[in-house]
Order: structure tokens, then C-alpha cells, then sequence
């Protein structure tokens, strides 16, 4: 076996067997489900005990439509707030008051609802929905037209536009700009949260040796340049392994656990809350509506997504951890790293960003020219492929990022071969320059 491959079996095993890297792999998708599950599962739990609101309607028109049931009691009187106010029994075991001073017809703004804390959303969103629904209706049977619902409620449309392509060969496709968004956008946060993150391992892990002193018993029978490539790709065959796990675990935990919380009518009432909450109906899913995103979901070249996110995946990472390894060489501890590194994390998150907008115009010239630049391209080529990329545009990019990753690792192999075995010095931009440009005899 190689020494480069020593290095990199190396650094798997070390890191892999760790406790903490075995607690962070099974924790973490125990956590990201929790943080999605229970909370759906918690709004799925009726309360027990009913709310009870006391109305006081100065215009005598709408006793009938707030109406007691399982979860909501009604009260109506026509005693001053003040004296229910006063009353510290009577109040403890209120939701609230709703006070109505005139007709809500020919103005909205006389409905007030007074309670001891601050009232809950639901109450207030379900209290608003009987008054507006009965005050429509109102306004409705004013008109005197026979069947006048029927005829609104058929006015009512909502088109939807369907997006179909088409090949070179002028098949068509029907495909979703919103799910193109989502592939793309999911695509390009997970190669931003790995570089970031590995890289970061990356700078760390040449410190720590750098301190212990290890590195030089290493460097006695490796060449630098091989121990930076080995840590390198060490460290991304940890990340991927990582990955993978926290993938297939979160969908295994996903599947077991909804399947057991939440039973079919519980998903329904689910969706309907979330409708409610955006503001508008939405119908339950059915089998059609379930061919239709399969329909779309065929309709992009998942191989292809799936080759680009690779290659897109391994350049970007491989271009900013030989940086960040020739940072760590460069510095004497994690604290002197900020000067450094700052440089490196910058255009990381300018590039998320910039995807960011590059999703609404992915033809624009922000999103054409950050997916050329190789220190953006890896996150913002991956918002605009499933839009459709030329393959010119594709080829060039790519070309651009190898060759800049051939460029920054030359740079940080010279870097980090003096760096490493440099003690008790702070090193300045200016001193790394000098090693750059120093021609070996």
C-alpha cells in the first residue's frame, strides 16, 4: 500500500472509532427526527378541557353563530366588563371575553377580545373564522338572489400552470419549478455544511499534530505533501461515511416512527393545520396527486444530478481543505487561526448566498458567473442543474474548479512543507508569501 494510503487508512480508522464520532452519528438523527416528529405529534393532542368565553354582543346579532361545542363554550351576557373583570373566581376559569360593540358588516374593527394573558393564536384564528364566515354569509342573503353561495363559491378558481420541457429529441417532460428549487437548494447546503465542517476538521487535525509534535516523527518517513493529501482524503472518506449514516438512518427513523405516531387521519388533520395556517384550503392527497410529483420527480435525470453532486462535492471540498490544511500548518494554535481563515470562510458563505438568489434567475448573470468561479461554483452550479445547465457551461466550470484545485493544493503543498515543522513564531501573510515564492536548490 502506498504511504498515502497508510496515511488515509489512518485517519479513517482514527477518527471513525471514535466514541464521539459513534455518539454523533446515532444521536444526530435521533435529534433531527425528534426536532420534527414531536412537535407534529404534540399539535395532533386535543386538550382535555374546553375554553370558555364569555360574549358580550352590544349589537344582538350574532348569538347564533358562536355556537358551543366539544372544545369552545359560549356565554352570553350583558353585564359590564368590569364587574366579570372583578370577579377573581369567574375570571380564573375564563379563556376570555369577547366583547362586540356594533355590526361587524359595515366594520370589522369592533370585536375585542380581553383575557388575563396573552391569548392564544388558535383561539383568536378560530373565533375570527365563525364571525367572518356568519358576517359573509350576512352580506350574501342581503342581495336576495336565489342560490348566490352556490354561484360565488363556483367564481372561485385557482389556476394552476403546468411546466412541461422538452429534450434535444423534443420529448416532453412535465417537471416543477418548486421542486427543482428544492433539489437544487438541498443539494447545494449539503456541500456547504461539508466543507465547511470537514474543512474545518481538516485545519484542525494538522494543528493538533502540529502541537503534539507528532508531525515530525511522521514527516521522517512521509513526504509532507503525501501527509497533507493523506489527512485530506482521510478526513472526506469520515465525512461521506458520516453522511450516509445520518441519511439512511434519519429516512429508517422517519418511516418507523410516523408510521407508529401518526395514524392516517392524524396526517390529514396535519395538512389541513398547516392550509389553515398559510391562509388556504388544500385538498387531502390523493393517488392522482401522488402520480404527479412521481410524474415530476421522472422528469429529472437523477444519475445525472446525482454524478454532478459528486464531482461538484469532491472539488469543492478537496479546493478549500488543502487551504485549510495550509492554514493549520501556517499557525501555531486554533486561536491564531481567525486572520487566516477568515479569508477562506468568506466566499463559503457569500457562495450559499449567492445560490440563494441564483434559485429565482439560475440564467442570471450572478448565478452565470458564481458557477464559473471555482471558490462558489461546487455550491451554486448545484441550485442552477436542475433547472438546466448548457453542457459548455457544465464543462467549463468544472475545468475551472480541477484546475484550481490542482493550483491551491501546488500552493498549500509549499505552504504547509515548511509551515509544519515551524515552532514559536507568529507567521504573517507576509512570511507565507516568502515560502511560496522560495525556490528549492
Amino acid at each position: 500500500m502506498s504511504k498515502i494510503g497508510l496515511i488515509i487508512e489512518r485517519e479513517y480508522k482514527t477518527r471513525v472509532l471514535k466514541k464521539s464520532f459513534i455518539l454523533l452519528t446515532l444521536l444526530t438523527p435521533v435529534l433531527l427526527v425528534a426536532l420534527i416528529l414531536v412537535p407534529l405529534w404534540l399539535s395532533t393532542i386535543k386538550a382535555d378541557t374546553k375554553q370558555h368565553i364569555v360574549v358580550i354582543d352590544k349589537s344582538g346579532l350574532y348569538e347564533s353563530a358562536l355556537k358551543s361545542n366539544d372544545l369552545y363554550t359560549f356565554e352570553f351576557t350583558n353585564r359590564p366588563i368590569d364587574t366579570i373583570r372583578n370577579n377573581v373566581q369567574e375570571t380564573s376559569e375564563l379563556t376570555g371575553i369577547l366583547y362586540i360593540s356594533g355590526n361587524l358588516a359595515t366594520d370589522t374593527a369592533q370585536v375585542i377580545l380581553y383575557s388575563d394573558k396573552q391569548a392564544k393564536m388558535e383561539t383568536v384564528s378560530y373565533l375570527s373564522g365563525l364571525l367572518d364566515k356568519y358576517v359573509e354569509d350576512q352580506k350574501i342573503a342581503a342581495y336576495n338572489i336565489p342560490n348566490l353561495r352556490e354561484m360565488v363559491e363556483n367564481s372561485r378558481t385557482d389556476i394552476k400552470i403546468t411546466t412541461v420541457k422538452w429534450d434535444e429529441d423534443g420529448k416532453e417532460q412535465e417537471s416543477s419549478a418548486e421542486l427543482a428549487l428544492i433539489i437544487g437548494m438541498l443539494s447545494a447546503f449539503v456541500i456547504y455544511m461539508f466543507i465547511l465542517i470537514y474543512g474545518g476538521q481538516v485545519m484542525s487535525g494538522v494543528i493538533q499534530e502540529k502541537t503534539n509534535r507528532i508531525v515530525e516523527v511522521i514527516v521522517a518517513s512521509v513526504k509532507p505533501f503525501e501527509l497533507m493529501m493523506g489527512k485530506i482524503v482521510g478526513i472526506a472518506l469520515v465525512g461521506l461515511t458520516q453522511m450516509l449514516l445520518w441519511v439512511v438512518l434519519t429516512v429508517g427513523l422517519s418511516t418507523i416512527l410516523g408510521g407508529s405516531l401518526f395514524a392516517p387521519s392524524d396526517m390529514g388533520e396535519l395538512q389541513n393545520m398547516a392550509a389553515m395556517s398559510a391562509g388556504q384550503s388544500m385538498p387531502p392527497m390523493s393517488d392522482n396527486m401522488a402520480a404527479e410529483i412521481y410524474g415530476m420527480l421522472s422528469g429529472y435525470d437523477f444519475i445525472q444530478l446525482l454524478v454532478m453532486f459528486v464531482l461538484y462535492f469532491l472539488g469543492g471540498y478537496l479546493l478549500y481543505a488543502s487551504l485549510f490544511a495550509a492554514v493549520g500548518s501556517a499557525v501555531e494554535s486554533e486561536t491564531d487561526t481567525n486572520q487566516f481563515s477568515l479569508p477562506l470562510s468568506i466566499p463559503i458563505i457569500f457562495a450559499l448566498y449567492a445560490a440563494i438568489y441564483s434559485a429565482q434567475n439560475p440564467d442570471g448573470p450572478l448565478a452565470f458567473w458564481c458557477s464559473l468561479i471555482p471558490f462558489t461554483s461546487p455550491i451554486v452550479m448545484l441550485v442552477r442543474i436542475p433547472f438546466g445547465v448548457p453542457v459548455w457551461q457544465l464543462i467549463l466550470s468544472f475545468t475551472i474548479l480541477v484546475l484550481s484545485f490542482a493550483g491551491t493544493t501546488w500552493m498549500a503543498g509549499k505552504i504547509y512543507r515548511t509551515g509544519i515543522l515551524m515552532y514559536g513564531k507568529k507567521n504573517s501573510w507576509k512570511e507565507i508569501w516568502k515560502w511560496l515564492t522560495y525556490q528549492a536548490k
